[in-house]
């Protein structure tokens, strides 16, 4: 195992021991508390959100669970917001709590990744299952996979200049040529470049050019000679 991914797997599994979280957005109040008492029932943490919009600002997607997301709600709809939950690389499994004239809403969903759905009204001990199995399921990837989520999630932390400068480093180019590049000054380069291997975690460029390896789909390097 490379040093990064030995460092996102040590932190990683300082992560997983926290408890599963499900957390549940819907506008519904009544359901929300019903959800928090079956859950609290079945001895599973859970958060609550009264929206889409309230949910990406204030949820803390880097523990372990999965999201139980109701598909009709004004404002941001279900589908809205997992397509703001892939932008940002979450890849938390989510459930779509459905209608029966939404189920067309909600098989485009599953084809947009989304772990299952659940039309309403469900039975209480199905739908804990199925929450069951999919934090479950998710427990079990690769820890390549894994891996390659953490990164991803620590790049949406760089600034677009610093994410440009690690860009730069993965192809090989120095802290001048980079300046050269970007048309900025040499220390400017060196601060930004800090900047992100405190933000990745790399104690090492070697770290950091690992680090971006592992996310993939890398900047295809200039050929030798």
């Amino acid at each position: 195992m490379t040093s990064a991914t030995a460092i996102l797997a040590r932190e990683r599994a300082t992560s997983d021991a926290e408890q599963p979280v499900v957390f549940v957005v819907d506008d519904d109040a009544s359901m929300r508390a019903a959800l928090r008492r079956l859950f609290a029932t079945a001895h599973l943490t859970s958060e609550h959100y009264a929206s889409g919009a309230e949910f990406l600002a204030k949820a803390h997607f880097e523990r372990p669970g999965c999201i139980v997301l109701d598909v009709g709600m004004p404002g941001m709809n279900g589908l809205e917001v997992q397509a703001k939950l892939k932008q940002r690389h979450v890849d938390l499994p989510v459930i779509f709590l459905t209608g029966a004239t939404q189920i067309p809403i909600a098989v485009a969903a599953m084809r947009e990744g989304a772990a299952d759905f659940v039309e309403k009204p469900f039975d209480n001990d199905d739908l804990v299952a199925r929450v069951r199995n999919v934090i479950e399921t998710h427990r079990r990837e690769h820890p390549g996979d894994v891996a390659r989520r953490e990164v991803r999630r620590r790049l949406q932390l760089l600034t677009p200049r610093e994410r440009e400068v690690v860009e730069q480093l993965v192809l090989g180019k120095t802290n001048k040529e980079i300046a050269r590049v970007l048309g900025a000054s040499h220390r400017t380069i060196e601060i930004h470049r800090r900047n992100a291997m405190s933000k990745m975690g790399a104690p090492t460029l070697a770290d950091l050019v690992r680090m971006r390896l592992i996310e993939g789909d890398g900047p295809e390097a200039a050929p030798v000679g």
